[in-house]
């Protein structure tokens, strides 16, 4: 009986020392055991919980990429996130690239506070509480900045003469700190602007020959371009200090050119408001999670809010158009004004402007409409034919504005149009498609713009509109459902189902920021609104509608499976889709 005994309590002991280790521990809710191999695919890391300590042990600086198999963004993303590891591993980095399937892998992204694909985050030293959230590109060489900028040094140390003019012949646009003490927090602030301006390159330097030989006294900021003027410089505030979101603005506007013509490197990034995107941001970076055009979206601290005027051109007017639109941006003085992004150049001699001063007003930018533009045309409205004229976008608001009358493209008529726009002096124009004949004849009603006060606001009628935009793939994807909900009511007299392209149609009050977006326009008085954030399968909409335009309570408020609207992407909104 003792040796019976005893061989239980060798086997319990045994037992015991097998699963130690394997518990709970400090680094996460579940860590994993030691010995398990990380395994890679492409050169990415494939992470889950069991692995992610023993990564984050192994790789001081770790992209993290939580990512879901159906999401469309993330789809897009998967082969430029391949090529910055590729990249990297080039370049014998320290820097590695992991990606975690967030649906199945749901203590992560709690853990992680995961709301939405892709999020990406970035673990330095094997900290796992604290990751930064990754803020750069969505194309290969921006993310292998980003990182480069954040493990290594995001400036150049300048020590002489030879050596700054080298980094300034080196690069079209160049920033170069002057500080007389690089203890000062002013150089901190400098640095932090450089670590996230990927567009720009970044030196440093306290030398008083270099201060000299760029005819400076006192600490200064100044960017060197190979264009306009050639340089402009941002003196720093003695008693202020550097403020980083004025050097922001000052960087972004003096980088740019007078004026900008629209081409295939240099598009406008998907932005917020209806139409097809356009937010006025003109960059160069291509950015494969714009859902329609290439674009190059400013670092998040160098996004302006801006207003723009477009001037579309042909081949045959452009020189002549050119040369008036230069010779504005040089003549026309800034207000100090809200609208401070662009060709409305001001401020002292030499490109410099007040510091604290906004100084361009309007950004200018030409478009050749003989070129693969058409998406341009149909976002303002315009027809080839009608070139050369102007239109004016005020992109905090998304409203546009044309002249009142045809007149020549002169530097004094586009000075007195801009003078108007900005002075309030000229009413916004709205975009509406035709009615169409039959736009009431299908279970799914058809609405533009110039019918939909009138339908929607019906007092006799529920309403129930799916704002779309034609290359959505979720408004495709619900788009079976859509007609089959129309048709299940179609002999209902007190419903209305609709549906109205919002890149094509614009409605005063209603601004579209992500596709599909459902509202429903309850009957009776008080012009009711609601949005239909739930699931969007027929039972849930059939339940919606019975119910008088909610859910009975025993529904979830969200549907967490429901993929998040596609969404125009701008200054300060990526591509993701919602858990």
């Amino acid at each position: 009986m003792d040796g019976q005994l005893l061989s239980v309590l060798l086997l319990l002991l045994l037992g015991a020392l097998s699963l130690r280790g394997q518990g709970p521990g400090p680094g996460g809710p579940s860590e994993e055991p030691g010995k398990e191999e990380v395994p890679e695919e492409d050169g990415i890391l494939v992470l889950s919980h069991r692995t992610l300590g023993r990564a984050l042990q192994e790789h001081p600086a770790l992209l993290v990429e939580f990512y879901a198999p159906w999401c469309g963004h993330c789809k897009a993303l998967a082969p430029e996130y391949i090529k910055a590891a590729a990249l990297l591993a080039a370049e014998s980095a320290k820097t590695r690239l992991a990606k975690v399937d967030g649906p199945s892998e749901p203590e992560l992204t709690k853990e992680f506070a995961v709301t939405e694909y892709p999020t990406l985050k970035f673990f330095r030293d094997g900290n796992r509480t604290d990751p930064e959230e990754y803020t750069g590109p969505r194309e290969a060489e921006g993310i292998a900045e980003w990182l480069r900028r954040r493990v290594g040094s995001s400036t150049t140390r300048l020590e002489d003469e030879e050596g700054a003019q080298a980094l300034i012949d080196a690069h079209d646009v160049v920033v170069i700190g002057f500080f007389q003490d690089l203890q000062d927090e002013d150089v901190a602030t400098f640095l932090a602007l450089a670590q996230d301006a990927l567009d720009m390159t970044f030196g440093l330097t306290d030398h008083p020959q270099l201060f000299q030989k760029f005819g400076l006294t006192k600490d200064t900021v100044v960017l060197f371009k190979k264009f306009d003027e050639g340089r402009a410089d941002f003196p720093v505030d003695e008693e202020l200090g550097l403020d980083q979101g004025d050097l922001s603005r000052f960087l972004l506007t003096h980088s740019m050119h007078l004026v900008t013509e629209f081409n295939s490197q240099v598009s406008w990034a998907a932005g917020t408001g209806t139409g097809t995107g356009w937010s006025g941001r003109v960059t160069t970076e291509p950015a494969p999670m714009s859902p329609a055009y290439p674009c190059r979206r400013p670092p998040r601290s160098l996004r302006p809010g801006s207003s723009t005027i477009c001037c579309c051109s042909s081949t045959r007017h452009w020189p002549r158009t050119r040369s008036c639109w230069q010779a504005l941006g040089r003549q026309l003085p800034h207000s100090g004004g809200r609208y401070w992004l662009g060709g409305l150049r001001g401020g002292r001699g030499g490109g410099q402007c007040p510091v604290h001063t906004p100084c361009w007003q309007v950004l200018f930018v030409v478009v050749d409409v003989s070129a693969n533009n058409n998406h341009v045309l149909q976002y303002f409205g315009l027809r080839a034919e009608e070139a050369p004229t102007l239109r004016f976008i005020n992109m905090e608001t998304t409203k546009k504005y044309k002249p009142a009358d045809r007149g020549p493209v002169t530097a004094a008529w586009v000075t007195t149009f801009c003078h108007s726009v900005l002075s309030g002096k000229v009413k916004p124009y709205l975009l509406s498609q035709e009615v169409p004949p039959d736009w009431d004849q299908h279970p799914v009603k058809t609405l533009v713009g110039k019918n939909f006060e009138q339908v929607a606001f019906d007092e006799t009628k529920n309403v129930f509109i799916k704002f779309y935009a034609p290359w959505c793939t979720h408004c495709k994807e619900m788009a079976p459902t859509w007609e089959a909900l129309a048709e299940k009511y179609r002999d209902h007299e007190d419903i209305i189902i609709a549906e109205l392209d919002a890149t094509a149609n614009e409605l005063e009050g209603f601004p579209v920021h992500g596709f599909p977006t459902l509202k429903y326009f309850p009957a009776g008085q008080g012009r009711k609104v609601i949005e239909y954030k739930s699931a969007r399968d027929l039972e849930t909409f059939s339940k919606f509608l019975d119910n008088g335009g909610k859910l009975p309570e025993e529904e979830p408020a969200e549907e967490p499976s429901a993929p998040f609207p596609d969404t125009l992407a701008n200054s300060t909104v990526d591509l993701k889709e919602e858990l």
